[in-house]
Order: C-alpha cells, then structure tokens, then sequence
C-alpha cells in the first residue's frame, strides 16, 4: 500500500499516515493547514513524504 505522512524533523515524529487512494496531496494540504498548524507556527520544518509499506 502507498501511504503519504506527514512528518515534522524537528520532533522526530511521524504526524499522520494518509492513504493515497484516498487522500490527494491538495486534502493533505488541507489537513496540514488545519490539523497541524501548530508546527508550522512554531517553525517546525514539516514535510510530506511518500511511502510504501508491504503487507
């Protein structure tokens, strides 16, 4: 399967785990700018990154 996350480097953390079928990169935005603006407010260097887990 084909996920995005949404990672922040500063905390090391991973922040969400969005699958691709259902979820593009401009809800993912959307998501970022509501769910994890505290983040970027910060100045926390948040990014998207694709990744593909095997099941």
């Amino acid at each position: 399967m084909k996920f995005r996350e949404i990672y922040c480097n500063n905390c090391k953390k991973m922040l969400g785990r969005y699958n691709i079928k259902y979820y593009d990169n401009d809800k993912i935005k959307e998501i970022l700018k509501f769910r994890h603006s505290l983040h970027v407010r910060k100045g926390h260097q948040v990014i998207i990154r694709d990744v593909i887990k095997k099941s």
